[in-house]
């Protein structure tokens, strides 16, 4: 015996699509590759299940490349479990091309006035020319959503 698909079902679908349409939302911002501001780098996001990388897609300031960040570099790795990363992020130093200090950092996803953002914080030591100092600070990493990339 075959059903008929169901008219409510169907209204419902094509209600939730149109208010994530109107909330400036997309369903594939999570699960696809995505693009964000940082800092005036462009970013892109990488979803796998629930595992996030962010990874430089252009590098506009000029300290960047003496300090061996290119396009693909990774500065984030790690989780998204609801709307909450955690992971690892990357300092990089054009005293230490290639060897950036890993720290972990967390933080929540949040959309004030419409606009997705990804605020993360972390401590880490404040190294001196790729040497340890022993003084501990605390870095924010703020990722505002551009587009679908």
């Amino acid at each position: 015996m075959r059903t008929r698909p169901s008219k409510i079902g169907a209204a419902f679908v094509c209600l939730a699509v149109a208010a994530g349409s109107f909330f400036g939302m997309s369903a594939t911002v999570a699960n696809a590759d995505s693009c964000w501001d940082h800092n005036g780098s462009l970013m892109r996001l990488t979803a796998n299940g629930q595992n996030r990388t962010m990874m430089y897609e252009t590098t506009p300031h000029s300290w960047q490349g003496a300090a061996g960040v290119r396009r693909g570099t990774v500065l984030f790795e790690g989780r998204n479990v609801g709307d909450y990363y955690t992971g690892t992020a990357r300092v990089f130093s054009r005293f230490c091309p290639g060897s950036p200090l890993l720290y972990g950092v967390e933080g929540p996803v949040t959309r004030p006035s419409g606009q997705i953002t990804i605020t993360m914080r972390g401590t880490r030591d404040a190294n001196d020319q790729c040497a340890a100092t022993g003084r501990m600070v605390t870095d924010t990493l703020v990722f505002r959503f551009v587009r679908e990339c």
